[in-house]
């Protein structure tokens, strides 16, 4: 099995980095792996801060960030957001030559951020975010309006100024969330073949 480049794309909730972390990884026939599939079980869903480090098993993201970089399968946990449980299956996830790795807290985390061999941050106005979260979760999580504004200043906005120092610190590439997603898919993708090559010599 192929050891990958691995490829941490951060950022805040409704950023875009889900939408820049799928798109480049289309283009570069990459696998992507999110944080959010690492959630702990939460049986009271209402109320619970899933915005702070203790709401994620990173260290078993940590553990399979470095089995993949030694080039070993891994089953990665399948978390069901219409439960908030995760699933009894897994998936396997296989090396390849490129694994993308995303989520609100992938760069701020002192256990993964020294496994990325390029660090992206997809930097996007507050205000936009926050429409972008209201119409996400009401249209597809079938939540009221007013339940994601009260969550948002509950616990999103203040995780969001608590971690953004070290995401923005351990980045190497700032994108453009608010800006043409052709454009920042291929400035990540460029970024990601020229740091491939520069490290293959």
């Amino acid at each position: 099995m192929s050891v990958p480049f691995v490829v941490g794309v951060g950022g805040g909730t409704a950023s875009g980095k889900t939408t820049l972390a799928v798109a480049a990884a289309a283009a570069l026939g990459a696998r992507v792996l999110t944080h959010d599939r690492y959630y702990f079980d939460a049986p009271k869903p209402r109320g619970h801060d899933f915005d702070r480090s203790e709401a994620l098993d990173t260290a078993l993201l940590a553990t399979h960030l470095a089995a993949l970089r030694r080039g070993e399968a891994v089953e990665a946990p399948v978390y069901e957001f219409a439960t908030h449980r995760r699933a009894a299956t897994t998936e396997r996830i296989e090396p390849g030559e490129v694994l993308v790795v995303e989520g609100i807290l992938v760069l701020a985390e002192p256990a993964l951020a020294p496994q990325y061999d390029l660090a992206a941050y997809v930097e996007c106005a507050d205000d936009i975010r926050l429409a972008r979260r209201i119409r996400r979760d009401t249209r597809d999580r079938g939540r009221q309006w007013q339940d994601v504004l009260d969550q948002w200043f509950a616990t999103v906005r203040p995780a969001h100024i608590r971690h953004l120092p070290a995401s923005r610190a351990r980045a190497d590439l700032f994108l453009d969330g608010e800006g043409d997603l052709a454009e920042q898919t291929g400035r990540l993708v460029e970024a990601v073949r020229a740091a491939r090559a520069a490290r293959q010599g």
